[in-house]
């Protein structure tokens, strides 16, 4: 067993924010991920990210921004929380610009456009890779300290299982993917590994984030928040098998929502909502697409961008054209394009306060597996900000707490080590037979069907019947065609899989990206947060206060 100060699970934005701020600590970190973090779903970002840098003119400002934030949330997220994040929003811009992150500039000041549910220009950007661009900045920044020593990267290692004793967290055991070798790591641990995306199958999202950390978080203690809260991008794409996203970043700069009506144009967004149109806050952009395409009986609307200078085509929006004319063999410029909103991100995750702590000592976590700054739905622009600034938070905040990372007992953690052991050797004694990916396959199309845009009781408790059955099939089979290791995580995002569908079930109301037919109205009593934890092989949902 090797000892290390501090363990981050995930090498994307938070991740390596969270690394950088315990380096610069003079602290010693092992950074696990399955992949280099050139793979991270943080590369794929494409908007920007929100800061009140007022470069515009607009009297922007950290209040108008923090109030569009809460807005967006429907008052459902930490007031403290996100007061610090739109606080330390045009810094952490400046920071990662001195980095050599290239934002579009404008008169030698940082460009700033629209997004989503937002009044003024805000978002900062790269054209429309902003994502790419941070990630470049961070990594090279990240290998400053690899080279001092500080940061040791355990690239295709995968998260197993957590070492908790007493409700503390101890570390955690990761397994070489290359050589099917487990390892136990010592110390506190970040968790950043991502949203649930590979619950729902082939999202806007990397297949990568399984949502497998914040499973196996859940099953060892650590409680769930607003796990109902799944954001639907307003503008995604059938591209290669998958949904592709196609930034809000086009409708920022002018892109235009559109079906048909007895042949005629129907910008629907413009018409029903005058002020700010296409750009309205996401949750109701989707709700608005579903809502057309039910009434006329159709399956997507229309984006369109024909009437867009050449120029911004070219300053601001070159990687979207490349990507129609390659992937779809379509000119933006001319054609119009077929979109209908798709699973994008997870407003919920683990419960943590606005220091990031969950709610196992030692274990912190950042980045979309966490419950943070966003509540009933995100703004656009959010994002990038909440990861990079959460990571920080959770590395600012773990370096607080050095009690808690000395003095482990090995024997311990040596103990949780064997009894992991003993678990997977009892999974390959199960006598029922099962077939993992079919079942993860069903359990993507269980929650897609049932965990939509529009929710009611009768579906929800169909999907709940279907998870428990698939969960008893789990924990009394045993697929061959596997190695042991997936036969186990099953198991977990099952467990995850109920926790959504209990909150959405326990939610009787309808709040931003938690939409319920038969409960419409939005209640004062519903604003808190949907709490789940573990209770002895059983789940339990209760409300606690926006502010824990």
């Amino acid at each position: 067993m090797e000892n290390r100060d501090y363990i981050i699970i995930g090498a994307g934005l938070a991740g390596l924010c969270a690394a950088i701020t315990l380096a610069q600590g003079k602290k010693h970190v092992i950074l696990v991920s399955q992949m280099p973090s050139e793979r991270a779903q943080s590369v794929m970002a494409e908007g920007g990210m929100n800061g009140a840098l007022d470069t515009k003119g607009e009297n922007d400002s950290i209040t108008d921004h923090f109030n569009d934030t809460m807005k967006a949330g429907v008052y459902l997220a930490d007031s403290r929380a996100v007061r610090n994040l739109t606080m330390e929003a045009p810094a952490l811009i400046h920071w990662l610009h001195s980095l050599g992150v290239e934002y579009n500039m404008d008169d030698k000041k940082l460009d700033v456009r629209f997004f989503g549910g937002q009044k003024k220009r805000r978002t900062a950007y790269a054209g429309n890779c902003t994502g790419k661009q941070i990630m470049t900045g961070l990594i090279r920044e990240v290998r400053k300290y690899e080279a001092d020593g500080y940061v040791q990267r355990l690239s295709h290692h995968e998260l197993e299982h957590f070492i908790v004793e007493n409700e503390v967290c101890l570390g955690c055991i990761v397994r070489d993917l290359y050589h099917d070798s487990m390892e136990v790591l010592l110390g506190q641990v970040i968790v950043a590994a991502g949203g649930m995306n590979g619950l729902f199958g082939k999202t806007t999202g990397s297949v990568l984030n399984t949502g497998r950390a914040a499973a196996k978080a859940l099953m060892c203690g650590a409680k769930i928040a607003n796990a109902e809260m799944i954001q639907y991008h307003p503008t995604t794409c059938s591209m290669n098998g998958k949904r592709a996203l196609i930034s809000e970043a086009i409708r920022g700069e002018g892109g235009r929502l559109f079906t048909y009506v007895d042949g005629q144009k129907y910008y629907f967004m413009e018409e029903r909502y005058p002020e700010l149109k296409n750009l309205m806050p996401r949750v109701v952009v989707s709700r608005e697409i579903w809502s057309v395409c039910r009434e006329h009986g159709t399956s997507h609307v229309y984006l369109d961008v024909t009437h867009l200078s050449e120029e911004i085509f070219r300053k601001k929006l070159p990687e979207f054209v490349e990507m129609l004319s390659e992937y779809l063999d379509l000119d933006p410029r001319k054609d119009y394009l077929e979109v209908y909103p798709g699973i994008h991100y997870f407003m919920g995750g683990l419960y943590v306060d606005a220091d990031h702590r969950t709610t196992l000592k030692g274990m912190y976590a950042a980045g979309e597996c966490a419950c943070q700054y966003h509540g009933a739905n995100r703004l656009g622009g959010n994002s990038l900000l909440g990861a990079a600034y959460g990571g920080i938070r959770a590395a600012e905040s773990a370096m607080r707490s050095e009690e808690e990372a000395a003095g482990y007992d090995r024997s311990a953690a040596a103990k949780v080590f064997s009894d992991y052991r003993e678990h997977l050797e009892r999974i390959k004694g199960r006598s029922g037979r099962i077939e993992v990916r079919s079942m993860r396959k069903m359990l993507a199309e269980v929650l897609n069907r049932d965990l939509g845009i529009v929710r009611e009781e009768k579906e929800l408790k169909r999907a709940l019947e279907e998870i428990e059955q698939m969960l008893i099939r789990s924990q009394t089979g045993y697929d061959e065609s596997v190695d042991v290791f997936e036969n186990e995580e099953l198991q977990a995002v099952l467990w995850l899989a109920k926790a959504l569908v209990m909150s959405a079930m326990a939610r009787k109301e309808s709040r931003g990206a938690h939409t319920r037919s038969d409960y419409p109205e939005t209640k004062e009593e519903f604003r808190r947060t949907t709490v789940v934890e573990w209770c002895g092989n059983e789940l339990r949902v209760k409300f606690e206060s926006t502010e824990p």
